[in-house]
Order: C-alpha cells, then sequence, then structure tokens
C-alpha cells in the first residue's frame, strides 16, 4: 500500500479532492502545482510556472493545463477538468480517475471503458522542464490521444483575458511546436518523444475560476488561450512522453531522460522521507550567478532572510545535507556582510535590516557548531559571527539600540513591522512590537553566551571576559525588565507600556541552548504555552484568553491581515517548544510530544500533499491557510521528529 495513495470515491468526490493540492518543483525556481485532479484553483497553479528574470521578480505561468482525450471508435472522452462561471464543471475527467498515488512522482491511472492508461508528471532538476509520461496499460481496440494545451503566458499575480494582441504564430520542431505569445516571453517548446499531428485550431476558453482566489476576495476569473492540438495513436504498453519548456530538446532523448529523471526521485513513504522531499522543494540555485538560496515558501514567497536562518538548519544539518548548509550560508554570508558594511545588497536576499535577522543567523550557525564540531566552525564562520555580534555592540544597526543595561531596544517597531509577527493593515502594524522585545533580547543572550564559549574553546581570554560580561548584564535584566508577576513573560517592554499578551515569542528563551532564567521560570512559561497556546498544528500566535484574538484565517486580504499573529497556529514553532520540552523534561515528555506529532502526519494527505502547509486556524477543526508549502514549518517538524528519535534510543 503506497503512503501517498487516494483511491476513486475521494478522487471523484471534488469537495474532499479539489482542496488536496501537488507541488513539484525544479529547485531553480520553477514549479508545477495544481490539484490531485489535475483542476487548477488558485491563479498560482500552472503545469510550467517560471521565473522570467528579464521581465520581473514574479513567476509566470506558461502552461496553464493540458487535457487529454482518449478517442475509440470515434469516441471521446476528455480526461481534463476546468472550473467555469456558475460553479460548473468541465469536462470532469475526473470521474474516470481509478486512483493517485505520490509516493515517486504524481501518478493517477485512469479507466475509461477498457483503456487504462497511466499518467506520470515530473519536472526535471535544474531546467525549466516539464515531463508527463503517458502509457497505456490496457485496451482492447485502437487508441488514440488528443492532447490540447492551455496557454496563460502571464504573472502568477494577475490573469489573462481574450485579445487581440495575443500572437497566434507558432513554429514546428522536433515532434512538435514552439510558440510565444507575447513579447518579452520566452518561448515555449511543446514536444513529444513520437510523431504526432498538430492540428491549428486556436480558440479561447473563457471564464475558468480559481474559488481559492475568490476564497481570498480577489479576482478570480481569466481566458485562456487553446493553440490546438496533438494527436497520435498509442498502443498497448507503448508509452509517450510530452515536454514542455523554455528550451528544446531532441525528442528521441524525452523517454531516456524521463526514465534516469525517476529513478533519482527518493520516495515518500513515510512521513520523515515526505519532509526530506518537501526540504528539497526549497533549494533554489541561481542559474546566472550559481548562488544557493532557501526559498521561504510556495508557491508566491521569495527569499527571506529571517525565514532562511530558521529554516537552515533543519532542512540541512537536521538529513545530513552539510554542504548545502554551507552553500547557503555561504551566499547569505555576502548579504550579512554588505548590510554591516553599508553596501547594497548583492545576493537576492529580503528583509536582512530587520533587528532580530542577524541575531537568527547566529542561531542557525550555532547549530552547524554543535552537529559539526567548533573547530570547522571557528574555521569557517568565526569572523562572520564576531561581526554580527559587533554590529549590534557598536550601535550600527538602524533599528537597534545596544542599551546600558545590557539588552537591545528596537527603535520603529510601532511604525514599522520589525518581528516574524509582520502584519501590516492599512500600512500599520497589525502588532506594533517596540522597545525590548522578548525574543529579540533572547536570541541576544544566547548569542552572547554562544560566542563567549567559542573564544573560551579558541583560548580567548579577553574576548570570553568581556562577552560573558555583556551576557550576564544581560541575563539580568532580562528577568528584571519581561518577568510579569503571573509568572510568564511580557511580549514586549517599550518604556512605561508592557503587552500582557500571552503569545509563543516567550518560548524562545525556554527553547534556546542559553536562557537568561531560572529552570523553575523557565517550566512555568512552559506550562502556559501548553494550557494556552498548544495546537495539534503547532502554538497559536496569541492565546484565546488575550484580547484581540482572531483564529480564522480567511476572507478577504484586510480580514486576513488582522488575524494573520492574532491566534492563528504556525507548526515551526512546534519545533521549539519539543525541544523546550526535552530540554526541562527530557524523555518524561517523549511519549506526549510524539502523539503531537500525529497531527502534522495527518497533514502529508490533506492540503498539500507531502509537505506542510504555512498556518492553520487556531481553533477546530484547525483548517490549512496561507502558502501551501513553507520551509520553516517543514524544517522544524523535520528537527522535532529527529530530536524525538535521539531521546528514543
Amino acid at each position: 500500500m503506497s503512503y501517498l495513495r487516494f483511491e476513486k470515491a475521494l478522487m471523484t468526490n471534488l469537495q474532499e479532492s479539489l482542496p488536496k493540492e501537488v507541488l513539484r518543483t525544479n529547485r531553480s525556481g520553477a514549479y508545477s502545482c495544481t490539484t490531485i485532479v489535475d483542476c487548477n484553483i488558485r491563479k498560482y497553479h500552472g503545469l510550467l510556472v517560471v521565473p522570467i528574470p528579464e521581465l520581473d521578480e514574479d513567476n509566470h505561468v506558461l502552461l496553464s493545463s493540458l487535457d487529454v482525450t482518449v478517442i475509440q471508435h470515434g469516441a471521446e472522452f476528455n480526461l481534463g477538468l476546468h472550473k467555469y462561471q456558475g460553479n460548473h464543471f468541465s469536462p470532469n475527467g475526473h470521474k474516470y480517475i481509478k486512483e493517485f498515488d505520490c509516493d515517486t512522482v504524481p501518478t493517477t491511472i485512469y479507466r475509461v471503458g477498457g483503456v487504462l492508461l497511466k499518467k506520470e508528471v515530473l519536472f526535471q532538476h535544474y531546467e525549466d522542464r516539464i515531463l508527463l509520461k503517458y502509457t497505456l496499460l490496457d485496451a482492447h481496440s485502437s487508441t488514440t490521444l488528443r492532447f490540447r494545451p492551455f496557454l496563460a503566458f502571464r504573472s502568477v499575480r494577475e490573469f489573462t483575458h481574450e485579445n487581440g494582441y495575443a500572437n497566434r504564430d507558432y513554429s514546428e520542431v522536433d515532434n512538435g511546436i514552439k510558440t510565444c505569445m507575447y513579447p518579452g516571453y520566452p518561448e515555449l517548446y511543446m514536444q513529444f518523444n513520437k510523431k504526432n499531428e498538430f492540428v491549428f485550431q486556436p480558440d479561447w476558453y473563457r471564464g475558468v475560476e480559481y474559488p481559492k482566489e475568490q476564497e481570498r476576495g480577489y479576482y478570480f476569473n481569466e481566458d485562456l488561450y487553446v493553440p490546438g492540438y496533438f494527436e497520435m495513436n498509442i498502443r498497448k504498453g507503448e508509452s509517450i512522453v510530452f515536454s514542455a519548456s523554455t528550451s528544446e530538446i531532441k525528442s528521441s532523448k524525452l523517454k531516456k531522460m524521463f526514465d534516469e529523471e525517476k529513478k533519482i526521485r527518493s520516495p515518500r513513504d513515510n512521513f520523515f522521507h515526505c519532509l526530506i522531499n518537501a526540504a528539497h522543494q526549497f533549494h533554489l540555485e541561481d542559474k546566472v550567478s550559481g548562488e544557493t538560496y532557501l526559498l521561504a515558501g510556495y508557491p508566491w514567497f521569495k527569499v527571506r532572510a529571517r525565514d532562511t536562518f530558521i529554516a537552515l538548519p533543519g532542512l540541512t544539518l537536521g538529513i545530513e545535507e552539510h554542504d548545502y548548509f554551507e552553500k547557503v550560508m555561504d551566499t547569505a554570508a555576502k548579504g550579512i556582510m554588505d548590510f554591516i558594511e553599508g553596501r547594497p545588497l548583492s545576493v537576492k536576499i529580503y528583509e536582512m535590516d530587520k533587528p532580530d535577522v542577524l541575531l537568527w543567523a547566529i542561531w542557525s550557525l550555532q547549530q552547524f557548531a554543535y552537529d559539526l564540531g567548533r573547530d570547522i566552525f571557528l574555521k569557517k564562520y568565526k569572523e562572520l559571527a564576531r561581526a554580527i555580534i559587533d554590529f549590534y555592540l557598536e550601535n550600527r544597526h538602524p533599528y537597534v539600540k545596544f542599551m546600558e543595561n545590557g539588552l537591545l531596544c528596537v527603535e520603529g517597531g510601532d511604525q514599522t513591522p520589525m518581528t516574524w509577527m509582520n502584519s501590516v493593515s492599512g500600512g500599520r502594524p497589525v502588532i506594533p512590537r517596540n522597545g525590548y522585545i522578548v525574543e529579540v533580547n533572547a536570541l541576544w543572550y544566547n548569542a552572547l553566551c554562544f560566542c563567549a564559549e567559542l573564544a573560551e574553546y579558541n583560548e580567548d581570554e579577553e574576548a570570553r571576559a568581556k562577552l560573558a560580561g555583556f551576557a550576564e548584564r544581560c541575563k539580568v535584566s532580562f528577568g528584571s525588565t519581561f518577568l510579569n508577576q503571573c509568572g510568564y513573560l511580557f511580549d514586549y517592554v517599550d518604556g512605561e507600556k508592557v503587552d500582557w499578551s500571552v503569545r509563543p515569542n516567550m518560548l524562545f528563551p525556554v527553547a534556546f541552548d542559553y536562557s537568561p532564567l531560572t529552570n523553575e521560570q523557565q517550566k512555568n512559561i512552559l506550562d502556559m504555552v501548553t494550557r494556552e497556546l498548544l495546537t495539534p498544528k503547532g502554538l497559536r500566535s496569541l492565546s484565546p484568553k488575550s484580547d484581540g484574538y482572531r483564529p480564522i484565517y480567511a476572507g478577504p486580504q484586510s480580514q486576513r491581515d488582522l488575524a494573520y499573529h492574532q491566534g492563528t497556529a504556525w507548526p515551526w514553532l512546534f519545533g521549539f517548544y519539543a525541544k523546550a520540552c526535552l530540554k526541562l523534561y527530557k524523555q518524561s515528555r517523549l511519549s506526549f510530544l510524539e502523539r503531537q506529532m500525529v497531527g502534522f502526519e495527518d497533514e502529508m494527505t490533506q492540503h498539500c500533499v507531502g509537505t506542510i502547509s504555512e498556518l492553520y486556524d487556531g481553533n477546530p477543526p484547525f483548517k490549512s491557510r496561507g502558502a501551501i508549502s513553507f520551509a520553516a514549518n517543514v524544517a522544524e517538524i523535520l528537527e522535532a521528529s529527529q530530536l524525538l528519535e535521539k531521546y528514543r534510543l
């Protein structure tokens, strides 16, 4: 039995199957994404979605979908599925699906009378090429396949509509055609591994709808251009491979290419392997510079600095991919030094200037040091860590001031989001965190202690004494500033203003290796987090008992912005929760944490198959929301899984 397998009863029930999405990436920024029944429900969906840096920073949908029709004895059976106006689905190809599984590559089995047809989908690594392989498993008479491509040639943030400007011209290439709808776009090459007939029959399919965009309060209707169709016969046992790409390929290579690419795909036959596969989907190698990054998520996130440093250890060290950690960190280090030295960033990483970002970088480096050893760390990253610490101590950060009491004070947080709680409404932060912010100073204390430890290991007594002195001053001030009479931590303290909200940020000084709190204080905080914030999908961003609790992330953008960090549950926080539990209670909390992990394994077959969504509603049934795959979530659940495994031994 396949781990990620869905049978006919579910596939033919659109209420159950439409919310389940499937994502494939090429590790260079391009992706393919749709639902398990091949019905696009987002403007971000498409069979071939690629970055076009010559145009802008967005991804662009070139090939939206490919409808396949099975023809026998003159009867046509279209296997496609689209949603049109008036809640009308056509041509209802999902009713022919016998089963779908995604253990190695997304595979759909169709049964049309006596015809049994298998479709497999694969995205070639590091190339903008999607490959689809169709194998006729069984047929009792001559069979013809017709392939009808639906073209968009638009940004993922826009829609296309019938117009007189679209170029209808095409040219024949090796067993296919190439075409380009608009200037500035690359040619789209559509080729097969065998000879076929292309029938030029241009038309617009009008009124295609995307219900996920409607649900999110956006425009949701577009028209798609179909230039015609390809047609060819297929014999029982024969395979036909289709390629859609921005470059031409020798068609005789397609079948061998598909088979070789499939061989190197990692299986998704259990929870852990699903997470590893999902981790690889965030890999991003710039084709021009060769620099290596981590995308923050799919389908709309770019490379964000904070997400990179939070996710990097779990996505690499946790699965023994140390080389990739070093490649990403080496790219990020260029951006860090550009920022520290006041230069424009030479790398494509966003939000490097936020107050906590460089401290998360040190936390990430700390995990590297503990995993590979202090000697390797000192050789590779000692100067980078020292530069970051000095940057804060010398008050050169534009939004942070190092205070006499040893704490870091954030400035401007009442006007601009400064932390991971970064939602904005009406141009202002929904959560205006300013002054002394709890996780910023937890990160600061942890960084000072870690760097002091390294100085001691490196026998640099002067540096050790200096850093240890700063850490001690920070420790004393941390408790007196944040600890309140109820036994938990203020979220931030801004002059006379203190935030009593119960938020998960108080967990970080418990979870980090170095804590400015006593064991008893840490246990009190962990108990509060467990009672008020823990859900089966992570930690709530706000307690239901706190003012402003909005647990449902739904509706138009304005409503979602207000709910984004006001009660929604975030899986990546569970990774730190697990670390805190095991740090304080060891094996006695092991079975409890294992039960909590069940909620994340359930997600492998729910929203986006084999990965974890961005966030979840804070109230039952804890529905998945936001981006369909989120790097920090996958990373921290991977880390939690590995940590639990170590404690089982």
